[in-house]
């Protein structure tokens, strides 16, 4: 009986080995059936192109894409995107599109990038100031002014927050921002920043005035700076004391009223000594009050 089975055993391996050594060699005789794709011609970068670049037929190429999914923007003919800048960094076999290369006339550099209604202004830093170099392409940063008491109708010094949330163009002749993997520090002594034409003002008057200094912001933090600067006398009292100061002045007049009143209360009245004095007359004995 164990040897029947052992057998039916063996013969059904071996024919299921056979099976499937055949549909495996029908399989590949099978010729190759190409389904056709309909594509349409798509310009893309040969190379990596950093912002600012005017480009080239070197640095351009087309493919065929896909025509059911079309990229918005993109050009069939490398002549229509030759002689533009680029407004934004370009990686091998990207497309070039209309939202990443400035117009025909733009031209190259860094005009093209600047966002419209709004100006490039330089600010020259050291690395102190320029936060030991990680400003860089693309980041976000406060600019600050110090002004010394020497300044005219500057009573003392001070240091206030002038313009939020500024987007860095260039740090030095850079307009690419450097290898994200790869943040290592970059040594500039101007930076351009994209501000708009009243903040333009107030840098340019700021730069006069006293020293900017540049603090760089979370990308994610989009926030405006808002506070009331901070005072030499204020800072020599110590941590916490700009928020004293604000919490007493921003006090409702009633609540500084009644903490006036609390502090500033009358004296209790004085009560007079009262004395009893006891007389006996004849008989009668008698208690008089006298104050």
């Amino acid at each position: 009986m164990k040897q029947r089975t052992l057998i039916v055993l063996a013969v059904a391996v071996i024919t299921a080995g056979i099976a499937a050594y055949g549909v495996s060699n029908a399989i590949q005789r099978m010729p190759v059936r190409e389904v056709e794709i309909g594509t349409i011609p798509v310009v893309v970068a040969a190379e990596a192109i950093p912002v600012g670049t005017r480009l080239t037929e070197k640095q351009l190429r087309v493919i065929s894409w896909p025509a059911r999914n079309p990229v918005p923007g993109a050009f069939s003919d490398v002549k229509s995107v030759v002689n533009r800048g680029a407004i934004a960094t370009l990686t091998e076999n990207e497309p070039v599109t209309s939202y990443k290369v400035a117009g025909p006339e733009a031209g190259a550099g860094l005009p093209p990038v600047i966002p419209a209604g709004m100006r490039a202004v330089s600010v020259r830093v050291n690395e102190v100031i320029g936060v030991a170099g990680f400003v860089q392409p693309g980041t976000h940063v406060d600019l600050i002014v110090s002004v010394s008491s020497a300044g005219e109708g500057q009573k003392e010094a001070m240091a206030r927050t002038v313009v939020s949330n500024v987007l860095v163009l260039t740090a030095g002749t850079r307009y690419d921002r450097q290898d994200p993997n790869n943040a290592q520090p970059q040594a500039t002594s101007v930076v351009t920043l994209a501000v708009l034409p009243e903040d333009g003002e107030r840098i340019a008057l700021a730069a006069t005035q006293g020293q900017l200094s540049l603090a760089l912001r979370n990308p994610t933090d989009v926030d405006p700076t808002r506070t009331p600067g901070m005072k030499l006398t204020t800072l020599m009292r110590g941590p916490g004391a700009q928020a004293d100061i604000e919490t007493r002045e921003n006090r409702p007049v009633a609540v500084r009223r009644a903490v006036i009143q609390q502090v500033v209360a009358p004296p209790p009245p004085v009560v007079p000594a009262v004395y009893r004095v006891e007389t006996i007359r004849a008989a009668k004995r008698a208690e008089e009050i006298v104050h």
